[in-house]
């Protein structure tokens, strides 16, 4: 068997790139090597027992004489595990010219916690940072500067030190923010952090969504330039940055309830049903598409709220029980991470027992926002999960986790190893991102998640035009971004590993490649496009760019319509 990413156990240590070769009597390396660039940032991977799930060699590794002489020098030399066992590997190695790895000079890149283990020079610029090494990037935070790894990882502790609501909110604020706060110019008049808290609590009274931010992403923000981090557009509105909405905005923009047979079962697509499960989430985005339902009422929103309830998620197992055409199922809300686990076993096995569901998808930004909750050995969703992978696999049906980054910076090492467990548990898992504003609309910061996602062996599978949303104006994107950034990135990384470039087409049309526009009007910011496999092809769906991109503003667009 032939590993293109190898990872052996040696002290504490994980070397990378190289081909491993697995036959019945020992573990060798082929003469095929790639650098061995990227060893310290997942080095903590086999340090960490059983946690990442990473496959580690139970017999000394050797190395033909010609990979060794391009090792660096800063080595160890790691143990044998037995006497014996390395005698019946190197018998049967003698003739292939290896050497056992305690006869060498330099065999091992040196275990270490500094950030200079890393090689600046060879590691990409999306991969720096000292969120990359086993490192407390939580303890930066004031209020946690004493918390050590273990409880991080705890998703109970996680869940206990949300900041959730307004009031948690303006009081960690105050804690974590300079005094002064750099200028940015789109918010020239915050100067002070009594300014920005300001801003934020009036923010929040005017947004769809309620707040809710776990520590990984709190700890992920540079509260040093709250006003420009991405991050932070991304979860906490501020007043100063609100547009108004455009005027073909409606709150349920893709019309999901007019396309529900059962309450919270969204049937658009002629074999496909979105399942409904919850109306909770770890966390709340400002530009949800379902800011009608999604989280707790708010001052302007009041939410048609979907309970985790088993008398409805009946009724919408029956009316897929009763639909022979449906094939294809997403689990989503909400968020399937606010499940208990049992009750994602219960739909799980429910779905499964239906002999004409042949795949389903549990959507989730949890790996995202909680990566801790993959890593945690006192919790049981992700053992649930990777249990309903593997029955899915036994009756020939697939099961995949989709998942939602928008940024390289919503990755640490803790969310490298929670994906190298799915990984190496056989979890597919795809990544589903929304073009925002500020965020993640330049062709470099794009390139660099897709290009992140596809290292931790998650499928970029969707880029988003932003929806019509209530309050986001400020991060919707017009069509033309949209299209520059396919038509930049495509080329630039495997065909497999570039994603689809999609609008969900407002009035309940679906999803269609943003390119497949029928028209466009770059003046007006009007597109329009047909979708013949979902509505027959003869109802025309009209897509707008925000107003502000537009000329004027879109003074004279807003007045026409």
């Amino acid at each position: 068997m032939c590993s293109l990413f190898a990872c052996s156990k040696l002290s504490g240590t994980i070397i990378h790139g190289l081909v491993l070769h697995r036959t019945r009597s020992a573990t060798k390396l082929s003469s095929c090597v790639f650098p061995i660039t990227q060893s310290s940032l997942f080095r903590s991977a086999a340090q960490k027992q059983g946690q990442a799930g990473l496959a580690r060699a139970s017999e000394p590794v050797y190395f033909p004489e010609h990979i060794i002489q391009g090792l660096p020098q800063n080595i160890t030399h790691p143990p044998v595990t037995s006497k014996a066992s390395a005698q019946s590997v190197d018998d049967n190695l003698k003739k292939s010219g290896a050497v056992k790895l305690q006869e060498i000079t330099k065999p091992v890149i040196e275990t270490t916690s500094s950030e200079s283990a890393i090689d600046t020079t060879t590691v990409p610029a999306y991969h720096r940072g000292s969120k990359y090494d086993r490192v407390p990037y939580w303890q930066k935070i004031g209020r946690w500067k004493d918390i050590t790894e273990k409880q991080f990882l705890s998703y109970r502790w996680g869940t206990a030190n949300d900041i959730q609501g307004k009031m948690k909110l303006h009081d960690f604020l105050r804690e974590a923010l300079p005094e002064n706060i750099p200028q940015n110019e789109e918010h020239q008049h915050i100067r002070t952090r009594d300014d920005f808290i300001k801003d934020v609590m009036d923010g929040i009274d005017r947004a769809p969504m309620s707040i809710r931010i776990p520590p990984h992403i709190v700890s992920s923000i540079d509260w040093t330039k709250p006003l420009e981090d991405p991050l932070r557009r991304q979860f906490i509105p501020m007043m100063s940055g609100f547009q108004p909405d455009h005027p073909k905005l409606t709150l349920d923009s893709l019309h999901e309830a007019e396309d529900s047979p059962v309450e919270g079962l969204v049937h658009r697509y002629h074999d496909k049903c979105l399942f409904l499960a919850s109306s909770h989430c770890p966390l709340y985005c400002r530009f949800c598409t379902r800011s009608y339902a999604v989280g707790a009422n708010t001052s302007t929103v009041t939410k048609s709220s979907l309970k985790p309830q088993l008398r409805r998620w009946e009724a919408m197992l029956q009316y897929i029980a009763s639909n022979p055409v449906i094939n294809d199922i997403v689990i989503s809300g909400g968020d399937s991470y606010s499940l208990m686990p049992h009750h994602l076993r219960l739909i799980g096995d429910r779905l499964l027992a239906i002999p004409h569901v042949r795949r389903f998808r549990i959507a989730t930004k949890g790996l995202c926002v909680s990566p801790s909750r993959t890593l945690d050995p006192e919790d049981d969703w992700t053992d649930e999960l990777i249990a309903l992978v593997k029955r899915g696999r036994e009756c020939g049906k697939q099961i995949a986790l989709h998942t939602h980054f928008n940024h390289p910076s919503e990755f640490s090492w803790v969310s490298r190893e929670a994906s190298q467990k799915l990984f190496a548990n056989g979890v597919t898992v795809r990544n589903q991102s929304v073009l925002l504003k500020g965020v993640n609309d330049s062709v470099e910061t794009m390139g660099s998640l897709i290009r992140e996602l596809a290292d931790n062996n998650i499928q970029p599978y969707y880029i988003y035009a932003g929806d019509l949303v209530r309050g986001v104006e400020d991060l919707r994107t017009p069509l033309s971004s949209i299209l520059t950034l396919e038509q930049q990135l495509r080329g630039t990384i495997a065909g497999f590993m570039t994603p689809q470039f999609v609008v969900d087409l407002p009035g309940g049309g679906g999803k269609r490649l943003a390119a497949s526009y029928k028209s466009y009007d770059r003046v007006t910011g009007k597109s329009t496009f047909v979708a013949p496999a979902v509505k027959g092809g003869e109802t025309v769906y009209e897509y707008w760019d925000p107003l502000a991109s537009l000329p004027g503003n879109g003074g004279d667009v807003r007045d026409e319509l």
